[in-house]
């Protein structure tokens, strides 16, 4: 088993995001520091377009992420609607 992972800023733009993420992935573990919060995952972490919009109550492009991304690791898979980082088997 790999850990992919997602590292972003702690600020208020940040927060239903991660609630989001915690939402979709409930095997993942969420690591909340000062100035970051850093989410592992075994294998595969996504992260949901439209769980985003229902946490924050308005429209978001999942490019908005990259605003507050610190650093992520696994390969990334992404469209319009997710993203998802995992390792190839």
């Amino acid at each position: 088993m790999s850990t992919v992972f997602i590292a972003l800023q702690a600020n208020e733009d940040t927060r239903p995001i991660i609630e989001a993420i915690e939402i979709d992935n409930p095997n993942a573990t969420v690591n909340r520091q000062p100035a970051m919060v850093k989410i592992d995952a075994p294998n595969r972490l996504v992260i949901r377009k439209e769980t985003i919009e229902e946490q924050i109550g308005r429209s978001f492009d999942l490019q908005e992420l990259h605003i507050n991304l610190i650093t992520l690791g696994g390969n990334v898979s992404e469209d319009d609607d997710s993203l998802t980082l995992s390792w190839a088997e």
